[in-house]
């Protein structure tokens, strides 16, 4: 969603969220791997020559493609609105003076060993002690202020007096202070263990869409907006991107409806839409399903997973309790040796959270009601406007000629999959239907080829990975590219920053860890900001990997900065007693992603909150981290990242012995042959990975797109979704069996459709073309080069959305944007 990742904003001066969520259906890593947000990497849709069509379709993707960079960006209303990496071609680089050296490296601070300079930060950290009666009570008195404000605007300034000093920065200035409470305000509803905290949270985040849409309703400040407007003054640039922004978000919000039915009709939908998107990820934050398998059911699932299950009593003495978050749910889908249990668990998995088929229907049918209303053929031309692509045809050629291009490997691929089963079946003596690929079979297959025929395990290689010290090293990689040094507050340096002097009321959970983030000595020693690592699932949290804004920088009315707190909300497993929290390849590629948007968050540099950070437009604000993503597939930094876990204690390397039977530990550090094995595979089944993804995007755009309403009122939502999805992915389901199409609800179990990608998931792919352009042109013969590093952060991160997203690329690119890199990853020649 920005949920990945960003870009959820709920309302006036709520929360924008950098979701990317969890599941196979968001394109954050391979398919057949488990991930703390969504089990993927962010990679561009990837296929091998061979695949590659006719040249009438290569110029036609070209056309697709360059429409995508030809044109420039226009944010999506913030304050009134809802608000691939590539393989490097070698596996042993010749030594440059920008490699990561992680032997003379300093080790990450604590607050306790910085330096005097890094010991105090001029702002405290936000405080986390809030009462579901506080929640409530202070959303009102935010609201109440800011009404007041606009009230006084209405009564003090006529149109001829108008100006942007008396009507948008008095506004603006309010947007920052409320940014500061009300991002936390809807935040506890993600993470609180306190249901009544969540359920306040999410009545006060429900308070404050209403008031963002009276507020984006008032025709007497939007009139003296369009005053301003035309009076044409002399703005710096911020400014009158501002005034542009709010004066198009206006209109976009129906006042150009006339006064009567249609304008109230109009605001009804949108309190309703708004009602709906929180009942909906409500729904999934919620979600407590599972399933009560034996032991023998779970044969083949990694020991770990299967002792942290919860054990029966009662009727289910005995059996163990699976739950469907991802912890559970994917290394049993990749390993369980029993096809029946894999099916149980992906078929029970699609029918999570039901409640919300019925929410997703009534959001499709009220977004085309409000486009129609404002004279939009439909929802995804009136969103796409708003967007890099523009047109839903720029989108629909993008994504269709994709789906063609990779058609032809993924039916290559399931032949070879289709042909694995078959053997593995027969040499287990299994009489299972060895005639259909099904959907519940890829990830056990996937994994199965790739240890086969590249010698991959995957239990093996996150040995290497242990969960701190991969954010220890991924940090560093930070310190050195951008210039930035990470000092962790832990202990009492925590009570000595607490306004009130007690420590946990820094955090709001004691699993949480938290950092000040300062500019290195090269960049002036100076504050940047809070960051926050809430890592392990539990109870009432939410289910993915998102990076969520908790209070954005901005310049206040006295010319300071104020410094921005940014949070990592994610769920990998849990430490045990003979074993750390171990990543696999595509969680370090997740979390590495996540870190990235925090990255963003916390060194943007704008004048106003509204602009901060990941505010960017949603096509583009996934590709500064999916750029990133590249350092976790290039040799040098994959080792400096590694420690194997047996290194890290007496006690994990008597455990490792034990559990593996060796005499001695490995080596620290993953041999070169395991990084090479894993780089090799990083194409593997990439037609299936990527058809996948096409099918969320087609799927966004059919319900979003009807060509009447009377259409989508006929349209059979869920045997769309089940249908489109075995046509692109051309996988078998459950319908293969029974003939039924209704057999799951998949489009109600994630929340990109409802939290803000609404007729944007494409964004995923299509940001790609950027991504892949900026780290083939500028990082991938040196990836480290520091140089490179803070110029990017100083052109790209630091202005978040400010300014153009096409100027700000051309300038670091020093170019327009070329997809050259992006033809390369897909195997094209131009």
């Amino acid at each position: 969603m920005k949920h990945d990742g960003q870009l959820l904003a709920a309302g006036h001066g709520m929360a924008f969220w950098t979701l990317d969520v969890g599941d196979d259906r968001l394109p954050l890593g391979r398919p057949n791997q488990v991930g703390g947000k969504c089990s993927r990497r962010f990679a561009g849709c990837v296929t091998n020559s061979t695949t590659v069509a006719s040249s009438r379709f290569s110029r036609l993707f070209l056309v697709a493609v360059a429409l995508f960079i030809s044109f420039s960006a226009i944010l999506a209303t913030l304050r009134f609105g809802v608000r691939a990496p590539s393989i490097l071609h070698y596996l042993r680089p010749a030594r440059n003076p920008f490699q990561l050296q992680t032997q003379s490296q300093r080790p990450l601070m604590n607050s306790s060993m910085a330096p005097s300079a890094y010991k105090k930060p001029p702002q405290l950290p936000p405080r986390f002690t809030a009462t579901p009666d506080s929640l409530v009570t202070d959303t009102k008195a935010l609201i109440d202020r800011s009404r007041n404000i606009q009230d006084g605007i209405v009564k003090d300034v006529s149109p001829e007096s108008a100006n942007f000093k008396n009507v948008l920065l008095p506004v603006a200035l309010d947007d920052n202070k409320m940014a500061i409470e009300s991002h936390i305000i809807g935040f506890y509803q993600a993470v609180s263990t306190d249901k009544a905290l969540r359920d306040a949270s999410t009545e006060a985040e429900k308070l404050l869409d209403d008031f963002s849409i009276e507020s984006s309703m008032r025709e007497d400040v939007f009139k003296l907006i369009d005053a301003v407007l035309k009076k044409n003054e002399s703005l710096d640039a911020e400014s009158q991107r501002l005034l542009e922004k709010d004066h198009k978000s206006y209109i976009r919000n129906g006042l150009n409806l006339s006064v009567g039915p249609q304008r109230d009709r109009f605001k009804e939908i949108k309190q309703r839409l708004s009602a709906i998107s929180i009942e909906f990820q409500k729904n999934l934050n919620e979600e407590q399903g599972g399933i009560w398998f034996t032991r023998e059911e779970l044969d083949g699932v990694p020991e770990d997973v299967v002792d942290g299950l919860k054990v029966g009593e009662g009727e289910n003495k005995g059996k163990l309790w699976l739950t469907f978050k991802y912890p559970d749910l994917f290394p049993t889908l990749k390993y369980a040796t029993n096809a029946e249990t894999r099916k149980r668990v992906f078929v029970e998995n699609e029918n999570k959270c039901n409640d919300n088929v019925p929410l997703f229907r009534e959001a499709i049918l009220l977004r085309d009601e409000a486009a129609r209303l404002l004279g939009y053929k439909n929802h995804a031309e009136f969103r796409i406007e708003d967007k890099m692509a523009k047109t839903p045809k720029t989108v629909n050629d993008f994504l269709g000629d994709l789906r063609t291009r990779l058609a032809p490997g993924g039916q290559t691929e399931i032949k070879k999959l289709l042909e694995l089963k078959q053997q593995d079946l027969k040499s287990r003596s299994l009489g299972d239907d060895n005639s259909k690929y099904f959907l519940w079979d890829h990830r056990y297959y996937d994994r199965l080829m790739l240890e086969r025929d590249f010698q991959l395990d995957q239990q093996v290689i996150a040995e290497y990975f242990p969960l701190q010290t991969t954010i220890q090293g991924m940090l560093k990689i930070f310190e050195e590219l951008f210039g930035l040094a990470f000092v962790e507050i832990t202990g009492e340096d925590r009570t000595a920053l607490a306004d009130g002097g007690k420590g946990s009321d820094i955090v709001w959970h004691e699993d949480v860890q938290v950092f000040s983030v300062w500019d290195d000595e090269g960049e002036g020693a100076g504050f940047v900001g809070y960051l926050y690592l809430d890592l392990f699932p539990r109870g009432g949290k939410y289910g993915h990997a998102a990076n969520f804004n908790l209070q954005p920088g901005y310049i206040d009315e006295n010319g300071k900065r104020r410094y921005p707190a940014t949070a990592l909300v994610c769920n990998f497993s849990k430490p045990t007693p003979k074993k750390p929290s171990l990543l696999k390849h595509d969680e370090v590629v997740t979390l590495f992603h996540e870190l990235g948007h925090g990255i963003h968050d916390l060194v943007s540099k704008t004048t106003y909150s509204r602009f901060h950070g990941t505010n960017t437009v949603r096509d583009f604000v996934e590709a500064p981290s999916q750029m990133l993503e590249n350092w976790c597939w290039t040799p040098s930094q994959l080792r400096s990242l590694s420690h194997h876990y047996s290194h890290l204690s007496p006690e994990y390397e008597a455990a490792y012995k034990e559990a593996s039977g060796a005499d001695k530990k490995p080596a620290e550090q993953i041999p070169n042959s395991l990084i090479a094995n894993l780089i090799s595979t990083k194409h593997v089944n990439d037609a299936l990975f990527n058809l996948r993804q096409l099918h969320f995007g087609m799927f966004d755009m059919t319900v979003h797109e009807p060509k009447s309403h009377e259409d989508i009122e006929n349209l059979d939502i869920t045997s769309a979704y089940n249908k489109l999805r075995h046509d692109i992915s051309q996988l078998d389901g459950p319908e293969a069996i029974s003939g039924d199409w209704k057999w799951g609800n998949g489009q109600a179990t994630f929340g990109h459709l409802i939290g803000g990608y609404d007729a944007g998931y494409y964004g995923y792919l299509s940001s790609q073309v950027y991504s892949t352009d900026m780290f083939y042109s500028v990082f991938k013969e040196h990836p480290m080069n520091g140089k490179e590093g803070r110029r990017y952060r100083h052109t790209v991160l630091e202005r978040g959305g400010s300014k153009e997203e096409m100027d700000i690329l051309e300038e670091f690119l020093g170019r327009k944007p070329s997809t050259e890199a992006f033809y390369k990853e897909l195997g094209i020649s131009k």
